[in-house]
């Protein structure tokens, strides 16, 4: 409490929010919270303003989130805020890379197992990110690790929680991703270059791990305006 006395602002992301109004922060503010402890809030906090729905919300020098991942629009809505619309969309392109969204499913960031520099299969990570339209079989990643496939199958399962296949399935997307917000390149030549085949395909495997099409996905990091507040329907794939 004494340390938000000479705070510029207040954040809090997910269930956060308790501590400022355990802090007596949350009088008569715009507020919200994950989904799950909506009410909890009202009735902890009833003179608070608690507002269902937004991903964020910005309320004078107070920011507040719903789940965790919606932190990760929180803060690139302050880096707007505070370094313009440029820097934000270049943080952001960083991100894409390294943060796999949306916030109602499992996080798994195949990027971040990547950089395991320890990791035993390391090296074919860095492969197969560096071969994303060539043959990345379980054959050919056996081959690439001598190993039998049924051995290789089995040790990159236990290490990584995962099969190869949607290993290589995530890389194949992030490197999409990645395309859609760097380049013009149409969804014909991303899917191509990244190893999907079609563009039918890009589509499908895109809105089935982010619940949204490349078109969306390309549009939002073309955004010239940061809202304050953004509804949870748009919250795309942190």
């Amino acid at each position: 409490v004494k340390h938000t006395e000479k705070a510029k602002r207040l954040v809090s992301v997910c269930t956060g929010v308790f501590a400022l109004a355990n802090a007596g922060k949350l009088d008569g503010r715009n507020v919200t919270t994950h989904w799950s402890a909506y009410e909890r809030l009202e009735h902890e906090c009833p003179t608070a303003k608690v507002r269902r729905g937004p991903i964020f919300i910005n309320d004078g020098d107070l920011w507040t989130s719903a789940g965790v991942t919606s932190g990760i629009d929180l803060a690139l809505a302050i880096v707007e805020a505070d370094l313009g619309h440029a820097a934000a969309l270049e943080v952001a392109r960083h991100m894409v890379v390294f943060l796999k969204r949306p916030g109602d499913q499992n996080q798994f960031s195949s990027s971040l197992t990547l950089q395991s520099k320890g990791s035993q299969f390391s090296d074919l990570h860095a492969w197969i990110s560096a071969n994303l339209s060539g043959d990345l079989s379980v054959s050919s990643l056996a081959d690439f690790m001598n190993m039998s496939e049924r051995t290789f199958a089995r040790k990159y399962s236990e290490t990584n929680s995962s099969t190869p296949s949607k290993m290589v399935e995530q890389i194949r997307l992030e490197g999409a991703r990645h395309m859609l917000v760097t380049s013009r390149a149409p969804l014909k030549a991303i899917a191509s270059q990244c190893g999907l085949g079609s563009e039918a395909t890009l589509i499908r495997s895109f809105v089935k791990n982010y619940a949204v099409t490349p078109g969306e996905y390309r549009a939002r990091f073309r955004s010239n305006a940061a809202s304050g507040e953004n509804s949870a329907e748009s919250d795309l794939a942190p």
